[in-house]
This record gives structure tokens, sequence and C-alpha cells, in this order.
């Protein structure tokens, strides 16, 4: 997981259509000193070894230290106001942009600082009070900033084209012609200011769809493999979806669906509520469509999106061959919905102690050669990671920092595979956030999230192939393909059916049509019909699913997992089978950060996302794994 470190600060700027820093939830021994701690019982903070902790005094040496910057801040932002009503002429506009950004990076450094901290150990009441402190600074910032972006933007499009060409905003360029591709859909003050009254009533759908499905929710209690009644809760549903015992896969999957389907009607309206406030804000502001004004701020053309859908559809029947596949080694006469999670080989027992995973994951990338390699040893060994559990400590993992400091990363490390795995993912986030910094100014060093996922992936694909080189034991050859596998089928076929779900449902909102909860079930279920296929009988009950989906809740946002995966893929196997010409391109890419679009960035990597060719490749990839697979069950 990548994490954006303030959204409330980047948001108000457009220095944030150029960012996102560092962000993402994955010995050859224990360490001596976990050792004394019995297995059952998680250590204190105290107790964790330093060399397993993040040396976070690398961006505070002290608290006194931000203290003093916080009060720096405090005093620029007095400052900050004696340029409103100015922003007409070139030399108040830079000097604006120069105290925005020095504003912006301190904010930026005492917010994660307090939620890193804060993080360590989240019962630790000083820590919860500077996080807030630090909240709070944020939101003042945000106020006090707001007024740069709506001044700049009220001037005419031929005073604001003569600012991009102005000499003494050379290095502003990027930043005021995003302003200027913005203009056409930025209202007048006072519409500006109406819409932003109704931001509340905007956020109403997603808020009472985490109110059902989270609060007043109720599942019933279902048998577990040992035959005891436990009750069916959101965490509890993928474990018994993973169960060996199909009963209580099914049982689970269908109590989970009975349940929403109670909450049809409510849940249909709740969803409809959030299509129409999309719709609303698309035409407010002057879009073809709610699609288009999703992807306008990332400057992603349509045609990204419909490539994704169409070349997926080209390439389901690989999916249906993995369905046929999933039917034979669970040796059943009929494949379930509630089968899609159930393990298709007995686990294999891959212990995997950190000192090892470090190991692995740094001769996993070797093809990415010495310059990435040098930055990941630097990573590993040099303060950027957290990684033991410790009482307190916030679970997951992700990816963070601050610009003028190494990334940091937060783990919850467990000597097995899938933290291996998570230690891949977040070092591939760190080192892009690193390469970024390196190579661009503040204003242009954060990377969009469209881009987030790439680097992290990208280094998943590289271990993947490692361990599937190295292996000799047929048993756990087949346990990492079906691993890989299902992160095809789950990453990019699932989260293309949901953007093929959105888009459909918002062309039929645009055309005046209604979407009952029964029409929204049909659509739903069609489109699990179309994408599984004949090997797969189709549960009546997958019907509820879109009822369940949170994702639904922020609109066309889910396209980008699949996109990201496409992508990483694609420069995996560029890199892979070119060898140095394409570690280049990709170097180049980690080291671009946000200093253009997304879609350019990856275009001058190799990877063009408005054609289908990154997708068929990530295909391919899929194939090679399908027939690998096949030939082990032979």
């Amino acid at each position: 997981m990548k994490v954006k470190w303030i959204p409330a600060v980047l948001t108000v700027s457009l220095l944030a259509l150029a960012a996102t820093p560092a962000a993402a939830p994955r010995d050859s021994t224990q360490p001596i000193s976990l050792r004394r701690v019995p297995m059952n019982q998680v250590p204190k903070r105290s107790e964790v070894p330093a060399e397993y902790r993040w040396r976070i005094e690398d961006l505070f040496p002290d608290q006194q230290a931000w203290d003093r910057e916080y009060e720096e801040v405090k005093q620029k932002l007095g400052r900050i106001r004696q340029f409103e009503g100015k922003l007409n002429e070139a030399e108040a506009i830079k000097s604006c942009f120069e105290l925005e950004d020095e504003i912006s990076l301190h904010t930026e450094r005492l917010y994660v600082y307090a939620n890193m901290k804060h993080h360590e150990d989240m019962a630790d009441p000083t820590y919860q009070a500077l996080s807030d402190k630090a909240k709070k600074l944020s939101v003042e910032v945000s106020e006090a900033l707001s007024f740069i972006t709506p001044e700049i933007l009220s001037l005419s499009e031929e005073q604001l084209k003569a600012l991009v060409d102005h000499p003494e905003l050379s290095f502003y360029r990027r930043t005021l012609e995003e302003m200027l591709r913005q203009k056409p859909h930025v209202l007048s003050k006072s519409e500006e200011a109406l819409l932003a009254q109704a931001g509340n009533l905007a956020q109403a759908p997603g808020t009472i769809f985490g109110m059902i499905n989270n609060a007043d929710m109720k599942f019933p209690k279902i048998k577990n493999e040992n035959g005891e009644e436990v009750e069916l809760t959101h965490a509890r549903y993928i474990q018994f979806l993973e169960s060996r015992n199909r009963d209580v896969r099914k049982s689970a999957f269908e109590a989970m669906y009975a349940t929403y389907s109670k909450q049809k009607n409510t849940l249909a309206a709740t969803l409809n509520a959030n299509i129409n406030k999309n719709l609303f804000y698309a035409r407010a502001r002057k879009y073809p469509s709610a699609l288009e004004a999703s992807l306008f701020g990332d400057n992603i053309p349509v045609e990204v999106y419909d490539n994704l859908i169409a070349t997926i559809h080209e390439h389901l029947p690989l999916l249906h061959r993995y369905m046929e596949l999933r039917k034979k080694l669970l040796k059943v006469d009929e494949l379930h919905m509630y089968d899609l999670f159930a393990p298709l080989v007995d686990e294999v027992k891959m212990e995997i102690p950190y000192e090892e995973a470090k190991r692995i994951v740094k001769e996993s990338v070797e093809p990415l050669g010495p310059e990435y390699r040098s930055i990941l040893e630097e990573g590993l060994n040099g303060g950027w990671i957290d990684v033991y559990e410790n009482e307190g400590k916030r679970s997951g993992a992700y990816s963070w920092g601050a610009y003028g400091t190494h990334p940091f990363v937060l783990l919850n490390h467990k000597d097995n595979l899938n933290s291996m795995f998570t230690l891949a993912h977040e070092m591939g986030h760190a080192i892009h956030s690193y390469l970024s910094d390196k190579h661009q100014p503040y204003r242009y060093a954060q990377y969009t999230i469209f881009l987030a996922e790439v680097a992290s992936t990208l280094n998943e694909a590289l271990l993947m192939d490692y361990l599937l080189k190295r292996t000799t034991d047929p048993k756990e050859k087949m346990y990492l393909l079906t691993y890989y596998a299902d992160q095809f089928r789950t990453t990019v076929f699932r989260q293309t059916m949901f953007a093929e779900f959105e888009k459909i449902v918002h062309e039929k909102a645009e055309k005046g049509e209604s979407l009952t909860p029964q029409e929204l079930c049909a659509i739903y279920y069609d489109l699990n019909v179309k994408y599984h296929g004949k090997a797969m009988t189709v549960d009546k009950d997958i019907e509820m699913e879109w009822a369940r989906i949170p994702h639904f809740y922020t609109s066309f946002y889910v396209y980008k997992y699949a996109t990201g995966f496409s992508a990483a893929t694609s420069f995996a196997k560029q890199i892979l089978d070119e060898g140095r010409p394409a570690v280049e391109r990709y170097l180049g890419f980690l080291k671009s950060g946000g200093s253009d679009y997304s879609i350019n960035i990856l275009k001058r990597a190799g990877v063009d996302m408005s054609s289908p060719e990154p997708i068929r490749q990530a295909m391919t990839v899929f194939k090679d794994l399908l027939d690998q697979m096949e030939q082990l069950t032979q």
C-alpha cells in the first residue's frame, strides 16, 4: 500500500496533480530479544531490537525539533495571506508558489512524523495528541492556501496563456498548464462556493453505505470446520471462503448474500444516490460523462478505460481455462462461486525468516541492475523499515515518508511467503519515492495513484519469476503458480469486471434509465456469467455482490488496480526479455515522479496504456502460468 500524506493540503493546490509522497496493507533466525518473548505474546515496543525498528530520528531528531518546525509553519501561514488579491502578475505568483511549497513541505514532514510515531504504538497518548495536532495544522494549512488556485483560475484564458509562457514562471509552467486545462471545468466564484457547500451532501451515499455495511448489518451464525457455531463477519468471510471444507464455504456464501438481499432496496437506493451525485457534478462542471469527469484529474483518456475492458474480453477464454483447471484440481462435479478462493493444492509450509526474505528479495531484483540493488540494500539495512509486530502497533503494511529524507516502511512481518511478497511490494513503493524525490523538485516529485502500484507490483512479479525458476519441488511450484494465477484473477479480471459494472450503470443512468435492485442484480449476474465461463456454475446469490463492494462509492477507481498490475507485468516481461535497455526505461519511469501526466511517463518508459499491448503482454504471462499448471496436473 502506498499512502498519500495529507489529502487536505494536496487537494488544495494543483501541485497535487503532479504528485503523491511515499505510501501502501504484506533472519536467518528470529532476533534474540524477540525470542525471549513467549510465542503467544506480542512484544512491547521497547523489546524490539533497534535494528528491526525504523530510524524515525532521521526525520526529526527529537520532539523539540518537531515543535520548532511547527512554529515556523504557523509563522509562514501568516505571510501567505499577503498574496490574496494580488495573483495576477508573474512576480507575485512566483513568490506565492515558493511560499506555498515551503509550507506544504514542512507540513508534510510534521504530519508524517506525528502519524508514524502514533503508528508505533497507537495506545500511547503522547503521539495520539501529536497526530491530532498535525491533523489540525493540515486543515489550517489547507484553508490558508485555498485561495491560490481559484484566484489564478479567475484570470482570463489569454492572461493564463501569457503566464504559462512568462520566463519568470518557467519552473511553474506545468502547474500553470494544468490550471489552464482545468479552467473550462471551473465555475464562477459563487457557483464554486455553492458546490463546496454541497460537499457534505455529496459524501452522504458513501457514509450511509459505510454505516449499513459496517455498523448495522448483522450476519447469522454458521458452522465452522469443527462443527462449532460461529458468527459470520466481514473479516471472517474470506477466511471461510478459503476453508478446505466445502460446506463451510457454501454456508458462509449463502449467509452473506441472504443478509444483503434483505437490504437490497436500501442498498440500491444508496448506490443510485452515489451515481446521481456523480452525474450532477459531471454536468455541473461541463464534462460529457461521469466517466470522463472522473478520469480528467489524472488526464487519462477514456480509451485507457475502454481498452482495458475490451482487451480483457478478448482474453476471457484464459480465465475460463483457469476455471476448468480449478474444477479439475478441486475434484468437483460443479464449480461454484464459493469455490473461487478454495485452496487448490495442499498448503506448502514455506518458513522464510526475515533475514532470508531480505536475501531472496535482493536476489530477485538482480535484473534491475546495480543502481536499484544498491538503493534496496541501503533501504533494507539503513533504518527504513519497522519490521515486527509490537503491542499497539498499527496493523498491515505501507510505505510512507516526507520529501528530503529517505522513505519509511511499516511491516508486521511473519516468517511466511506472504510477508516476503509484502516486503518486496513495499520496497518497490519506497524506491519509487526515493528516486522520484532524488531526481525531481518537491512540486513535481509526488506521483499519482495511477502510477503508484506499478513499482510495487513489478517487484512482486520479479520475485515470483525468481522463485518459479529455482524451485525443484513440483508441489511447491504448483503452490506458487496458483498464488500468482489468483493474483491475475482477482486484480486484473475481477477489478475489470467491477470497472465494467460501474461503466454500464452510469451509462444507463445518463440515458435516464432506472436502476432498480432487480436491474442492478441482472447486470451484475450477467457479468459474472460472461467472465467466468461455462465451467462455472454461477450461483444466483452472486447477483447481490454489487451491494457489498465499498469501491463503488469511490467511482471509477478500481480500473487502476488492473491497469497498474498490467503495466507492472508488461515492464517485468520487457526487463526479463530485453535486459539493460528495458531497465534504463524503467529507471527513467521511477525517476520521473509527477513531472508529467501519468500516461506520458509510462509511454516514455515503453508501456503505452492507451493501447491494448501492455494488457496483452500481461495476458501472455497469465497464459504461461496456465500452461505450466496444466503440465503439472497431467
